[in-house]
């Protein structure tokens, strides 16, 4: 749901999902075309920065009536907000955007999965472990190393971040919690871009740039998953989520000119299959 000029949008849950994954993977798209001049800690510290002053700016959060309970939770969610994102970006710096975000997408997998002691959990395991066998440079196939561990260990950071969202959210609103963590994940990420020197290179033009990738991977996104989400099963919605790695692989092929090889395609519908198995055949969490 939107709220433009006090009228109310509805979307339809479905498309209002699909659309949030465009707007974050195009957003993903525009920043990396940044790293050149602004590098992977100067782009993650327009984009947290600015997404941390609109999402306060709409949620309307009082500071001043936070608990010291409630900024505690909020330092440990912003600060792994914040590592995710800074990690995520530097990953795809070195390795395409799809291959980033599938192999940064096994950290939710993996905690999905933690979860159930079902036998068939055993065939998604096995296709989520193909598929990374499959993207994993066992020979020469031009996938680089050390990015790919960066985006695993982003997706270790997006476990984490799941876990601390969930319980932030159980001691503050839901838009308050997301304002605060990203003031948080900006203090976390924004010194990187300063010692850096990445910063110096900002011009007003770039500024206007970092808004709008702040706007398609923040305040777009998650105010389109809000209205979906309260039309939505949990596991219907997690079931779409799934799709990010696709998304992220046709993103980097339209606006980045990333080609993939057959290999690595089949890599990410395995990834894709495991998430959307692991998902419709989870056990209700009371």
């Amino acid at each position: 749901m939107l709220n433009l000029s006090n009228k109310k949008i509805v979307i339809p849950a479905i498309p209002a999902v699909l659309l949030a994954m465009i707007s974050v993977q195009g957003g993903a798209s525009i920043a990396k075309h940044l790293f050149p001049v602004l590098g992977a800690s100067g782009t993650a510290s327009l984009r947290i920065g600015f997404a941390a002053l609109i999402l306060l700016a709409v949620s309307r959060t009082n500071l001043l009536k936070v608990t010291k309970k409630q900024w505690l939770y909020c330092l440990a969610y912003g600060t792994c907000l914040g590592a995710m994102n800074l990690v995520f970006y530097f990953a795809i710096k070195r390795i395409p955007l799809g291959l980033g975000v599938t192999l940064e997408f096994t950290g939710p997998l993996v905690l999905a999965l933690l979860g159930s002691r079902k036998k068939l959990d055993l065939l998604w395991v096995l296709l989520a472990c193909t598929g990374i066998a499959l993207i994993a440079p066992w020979q020469n196939n031009n996938v680089d190393l050390l990015g790919a561990g960066l985006a695993i260990g982003a997706g270790a950071l997006w476990a984490g971040y799941i876990v601390l969202g969930g319980k932030v959210a159980k001691v503050m609103k839901g838009s308050d919690a997301v304002g605060v963590g990203m003031l948080f994940a900006s203090l976390f990420v924004i010194p990187f871009g300063i010692f850096s020197g990445d910063l110096a290179a900002v011009t007003a033009p770039l500024l206007l740039i970092g808004v709008a990738v702040a706007l398609l991977t923040s305040a777009i996104p998650y105010t389109l998953e809000i209205g979906a989400l309260r039309q939505l099963p949990p596991k219907t919605f997690g079931i779409l989520m799934s799709l990010h790695p696709a998304f992220a692989a046709l993103s980097g092929l339209l606006f980045l000119d990333e080609h993939l090889s057959v290999t690595q395609w089949v890599s990410i519908a395995c990834v894709i299959a495991a998430s959307v198995g692991a998902t419709y055949f989870s056990r209700k969490v009371r």
